[in-house]
């Protein structure tokens, strides 16, 4: 069976009003910080449709029992934000997923070669197959820094097919890239651009978005 990357870009209208927010300029780096952590929340809410794995049990109400539909405790959830971006969506994400796990990737990029290097991996040595993984990156645009930490997850035991990829932009060079090498991914944007400049930043896109949000 042959798969292809899937890019949904929700049709949801505070998702469109927070990447508004988050592309201003002139939006103070504490209100911009707000805008990701909201574009997490509402980004991770539609990625979480139809991946995360319901039992079926029976509920007590305060008048009769009933059949109910829970997430199952049994199934591990991940989620991976990679530093330091990704830490202004984590907040966002985690109010959906309390109960996951937290493993962070840090990843830096050379500003004159664009490739990236990893300056802290807290992913444990191996992980089990069956985990939901969720990558929290703002920004897709070479696509070095995602594959990097793909590439790592696979090593680990991760099946791709269990993987959502939350970012709030993305450009198609990185997607290009993904859906080369995990065709099987599906990735939750709120935009795609329609380039890069020539230092690897997406146009329009929303700047340095890690520097935006903590204010360096």
């Amino acid at each position: 069976m042959s798969f292809q990357l899937r890019v949904y870009v929700p049709d949801h209208p505070l998702i469109k009003h927070w990447l508004a927010v988050a592309r201003d300029g002139e939006t103070p780096n504490a209100l911009f910080k707000t805008a990701m952590t909201e574009l997490g929340r509402w980004l991770t809410y539609e990625a979480c449709r139809h991946w995360l794995v319901t039992t079926e049990t029976q509920v007590e109400t305060p008048l009769a029992s009933c059949s109910a539909t829970m997430i199952n405790p049994q199934v591990p959830i991940a989620v991976v934000p990679i530093l330091r971006a990704g830490l202004s969506l984590f907040d966002g994400a985690q109010t959906l997923l309390p109960l996951a796990s937290v493993y962070h990737l840090g990843v830096a990029r050379n500003e004159e070669t664009l490739e990236p290097s990893c300056y802290l991996n807290k992913l444990p040595d191996e992980m089990n197959s069956q985990t939901r993984v969720l990558i929290l990156e703002p920004m897709l645009a070479t696509g070095g820094s995602i594959m990097l930490a793909l590439d790592e997850l696979m090593r680990r035991g991760i099946d791709s097919e269990r993987v959502r990829i939350v970012s709030v932009v993305a450009a198609p060079p990185a997607l290009k890239q993904i859906g080369e090498k995990y065709p099987q991914l599906k990735l939750y944007t709120a935009f795609v651009d329609e380039e890069l400049n020539d230092q690897g930043f997406i146009v329009p896109g929303l700047g340095d978005s890690g520097d935006r949000a903590f204010g360096t």
